[in-house]
């Protein structure tokens, strides 16, 4: 075996967002493009010599073959030690858990989290440091900062590592082990719930629909729910992981779990339903008739966690992203605990875990979790809501309609204009920086606004502050909207705007999500003009 040094040019698109680089399959699959990345990777960290490496992915298209080539870049940039999923696999949380637990210097995680794979769709990889979180503002700009200038890359000449068997090998002088993806993940989910109590609800006829969406939480759903805690097999549905995840859309919204909605809103519905995405980081909660929103499962979650085990103590603090709606903040107030709006990105998140001044996160477009890991964490919210529905022995719709009584309702929705261009999705939000001075006052479809700024972050932990996070328009009476440009697509822009209402008088917390938020959804379009700017009447995705 012998070590290449590869000339390479820089590729000047090879900008990380706060989830690592996403781009088009075909895109990483262009000779040298994913070899620079890796190398950037190692260089921007100072170097990789003598450190241990987790990596793994969702099992997308390409998953396997990136694996290969990272580890034999690995072996050639000095790696002591890769401890990789088998067959490549790992959920985000599981990498996170593994990094923390075998204490390594940090983890690759291939992935594109929720959005579409295969040959002519999505891939992505980004780099956890050694806490098992995103990677800090700091270490992603040195990142991208070395792929402006990369001159080469370091390969070990050699054969593919099988990584489909359990058990360690060596390239080169390197330690490759190859790991059960889904046991250490296990073991902290029994740490943290009352594994006998869920057990229970299944046992006493309790029926649940979990829908993996062909992606990677099906192994980890399979085993824990239906092993380890004795649902009957078929409650996990769609869980052998895919490279093209079915066909479909690994996004667990009502729109692209739509066969799971079916079930939950049909004649013979099951007591509970959830699901996963690509990556399983993000989870949709569900009762029998009953659509939990990801606001407001956070500020449940929030209210109820010290019923598992794991949390019996109580929480230090809850952290949202601005996004997200205000339903946690009013949780927290009521039980004297801090509360911290960031920006959107779980590296935020990670320095207020670090720090103890939380406890749980979350975040709008359904991601949730606590310092168990440092990762959104899917699956371990949905045996939150397992843990807590067998103990109060409620049912979800149940839950919520307490939850309102007694913290009012955030209505709450998000609609995402998709594949916008971006010259004219950019242009929109311009425009509304342009005059938030001057709309405070205005009217807009009879709703006057209250305020209007762009939200900026001074980070309690480290000091740094974060700007351009969004624009937020506030409205009398309790109404706000914002928008905000997401970087987590691959093909032009995709516009999201959130919307939210207080409603606190009981007549009123029973209203569709949709027409309760009738007024703040003709003020947002009025106030910034989408219709006018981008030429649709309705958003692609309504969450």
């Amino acid at each position: 075996m012998t070590i290449q040094t590869i000339a390479t040019t820089p590729i000047d698109d090879q900008k990380p967002g706060t989830s690592g680089l996403r781009k088009k399959t075909r895109v990483f699959m262009q000779p040298g493009y994913l070899e620079n990345y890796v190398q950037a990777i190692f260089d921007g960290i100072g170097g990789v010599t003598g450190k241990t490496l987790v990596i793994g992915g969702d099992g997308r298209y390409y998953n396997d073959s990136a694996i290969g080539i990272i580890l034999r870049m690995a072996a050639a940039n000095g790696v002591a030690r890769c401890i990789v999923g088998q067959r490549g696999l790992l959920s985000t949380p599981a990498a996170s858990n593994l990094i923390r637990k075998r204490r390594a210097d940090g983890g690759l995680i291939l992935s594109a989290s929720h959005n579409p794979g295969g040959v002519d769709e999505d891939f992505g990889l980004k780099y956890n440091g050694p806490n098992g979180g995103p990677a800090t503002e700091a270490v992603t700009a040195q990142i991208y900062a070395r792929t402006m200038d990369i001159s080469s890359y370091r390969i070990l000449e050699a054969d593919a590592v099988q990584i489909d068997a359990l058990g360690e090998s060596h390239l080169g002088d390197m330690a490759v082990e190859i790991v059960d993806p889904v046991s250490d993940y296990a073991e902290l989910m029994e740490e943290l719930f009352d594994f006998g109590a869920i057990a229970g609800l299944f046992s006493g006829g309790f029926r649940m629909c979990f829908d993996a969406m062909h992606a990677v939480t099906g192994p980890y759903a399979r085993e824990i729910l239906e092993n380890r805690l004795g649902a009957p097999s078929g409650t996990v549905v769609n869980g052998t992981p895919s490279p093209d995840f079915g066909g479909g859309h690994p996004d667990p919204n009502p729109v692209w779990a739509k066969a799971l909605m079916d079930v939950m809103y049909g004649p013979d519905a099951p007591d509970f339903g959830a699901a996963s995405d690509g990556d399983g980081d993000r989870n949709m909660i569900v009762g029998a008739h009953c659509y939990v929103s990801p606001s407001d499962s956070l500020a449940l979650l929030t209210d109820l966690a010290h019923l598992a085990p794991g949390y019996s103590g109580g929480l230090a603090g809850v952290a949202r992203s601005m996004p997200t709606s205000a339903a946690a903040d009013r949780v927290a107030e009521a039980k004297g605990i801090a509360h911290f709006e960031t920006p959107t990105g779980w590296k935020f998140f990670g320095n207020l875990l670090d720090a103890g001044k939380v406890t749980i996160c979350g975040e709008e477009s359904a991601g949730t979790g606590s310092d168990h890991v440092r990762e959104k964490d899917g699956l371990w919210a949905v045996l939150l809501w397992l843990n807590i529905l067998a103990v109060t022995g409620k049912s979800v719709a149940e839950l919520m309609a307490e939850h309102w009584g007694r913290y009012g309702r955030n209505y709450y929705s998000r609609h995402d204009y998709e594949a916008v261009d971006s010259t004219v999705a950019n242009a929109l939000i311009d425009n509304l920086r342009a005059r938030l001075d001057k709309l405070p006052g205005q009217s807009a479809a009879g709703l006057t606004i209250s305020g209007a700024d762009e939200f900026a972050y001074d980070d309690p932990v480290d000091g740094s502050t974060s700007t351009g996070q969004g624009i937020r328009i506030y409205f009398e009476g309790g109404g706000r909207a914002v928008f905000r440009l997401s970087g987590t697509g691959t093909e032009g822009a995709t516009l999201r705007v959130y919307l939210e209402r207080i409603e606190s008088e009981p007549d009123a917390l029973a209203q569709d999500p949709q027409a309760a938020l009738a007024s703040v959804i003709a003020a947002a379009d009025a106030v910034a003009e989408i219709t006018n700017r981008i030429g649709r009447t309705t958003p692609d995705v309504i969450t």
